[in-house]
């Protein structure tokens, strides 16, 4: 996983402070690996092979107390 997000942070510089903080994911990113969220896995050492879907996924908060 940690190949596969640091080559997109390379590939999109603006990114890499979007989805990392001190190289690790920041804590407002959800990052799935085949549905499965990575920090219930291996986190960024989470294998991925070649045929996995991988998602990144930004937190929402918010709402009105209306």
């Amino acid at each position: 996983m940690r190949e596969v997000i640091v080559d997109l942070a390379d590939r999109f510089p603006g990114l890499r402070g979007q989805i990392l903080e001190d190289g690790d994911l920041a804590s407002f990113v959800n990052v799935y690996v085949g549905g499965e969220d990575v920090r219930t896995l291996n986190g960024l050492d989470t294998e991925v092979d070649d045929a996995a879907t991988v998602i990144l996924l930004p937190a929402m908060a918010g709402g009105s107390t209306g």
